[in-house]
């Protein structure tokens, strides 16, 4: 699992949801659109992670509906503390790869 790359398995390990879950997900909330490969399959960067771990926030811990954590999300985006908020992202976002990568080599003892 490389650090700029992730695959949705890798993805749905990392947030605790279903493959279905997130390709749901990235229906209904159009910010979240990671690049596909050249075959095809999605590659998520550290900015769908942060988006997708968001959501996950906002439906199962502050128990918006689909639509509220939409509107939620593009409030946040276009508020005056949006700069403090994406670096506050970023660290976290920094955070869960040195996670990811310490559960990987435990795998691999």
């Amino acid at each position: 699992m490389t650090p700029e790359k992730v695959s949705i398995g890798d993805v749905s390990k990392l947030i605790g949801v279903k493959p279905y879950v997130i390709r749901y997900w990235e229906d209904e909330i159009p910010f979240i659109a990671p690049r596909k490969g050249v075959s095809g399959r999605r590659e998520y960067s550290q900015r769908d992670i942060q988006a997708l771990l968001r959501v996950k926030h906002l439906l199962y811990e502050q128990k918006y509906t689909i639509e509220g954590a939409r509107r939620r999300i593009w409030a946040e985006l276009q508020s005056p503390g949006a700069d403090l908020k994406a670096r506050i992202a970023e660290i976290r976002s920094d955070l869960l790869s040195v996670y990811a990568r310490v559960q990987d080599r435990r795998k691999n003892e």
